[in-house]
């Protein structure tokens, strides 16, 4: 049974109908501006050795992210200026669950240790950064299920959604 004190989306209200007439919930609506890419070097240094190939391989994962999903949210979301943080931490999550991919394909799953054979502390963290992403994906809108409840910034109340 559906919990009665939880609101449902727009769309669903809209899918399933609205006998109450109840005013359908739109949400929140934060003016759009254009978002400015963040300066990666900031979050990923520039260092010398082995480290400094690994953070330039982040500021490349992450700002191939960044081009990616930006222009998609700011048609579908309505991205304001309040959202640039939470862009960046998903970015950052996307860079480094790359970087321990990487990181278990070079040295594998387990590693031989002081102790005999240990799991690599990769997987632990890229299970951690995973979990992360899917918050960051659920809150963006960037999974189906997710994009159900966000309506479009500039949508006209006069239109039918089904047009």
């Amino acid at each position: 049974m559906a919990d009665p004190t939880r609101r449902r989306p727009s769309l669903q209200v809209v899918r399933e109908g609205n006998p109450g007439k109840r005013p359908v919930f739109e949400g929140v609506h934060v003016p759009s501006v254009e978002l400015s890419e963040p300066v990666w070097t900031d979050t990923f240094a520039d260092v010398p050795g082995d480290q400094g190939a690994v953070n330039a391989r982040c500021r490349e994962v992450a700002s191939r992210e960044w081009r990616r999903v930006v222009p998609v949210l700011e048609f579908t979301a309505g991205l304001g200026s309040v959202d640039t943080a939470t862009l960046t931490d998903y970015c950052i999550c996307v860079a480094r669950i790359d970087q321990c991919e990487r990181e278990i394909s070079t040295n594998g799953i387990l590693m031989l240790g002081e102790r005999g054979w240990q799991k690599n502390g990769a997987t632990t963290i890229v299970g951690q950064y995973r979990t992360q992403l899917s918050r960051y994906i659920r809150e963006l809108g960037l999974s189906p299920s997710a994009r159900v409840s966000i309506t479009p910034p500039d949508q006209d109340d006069d239109s039918d959604i089904w047009d």
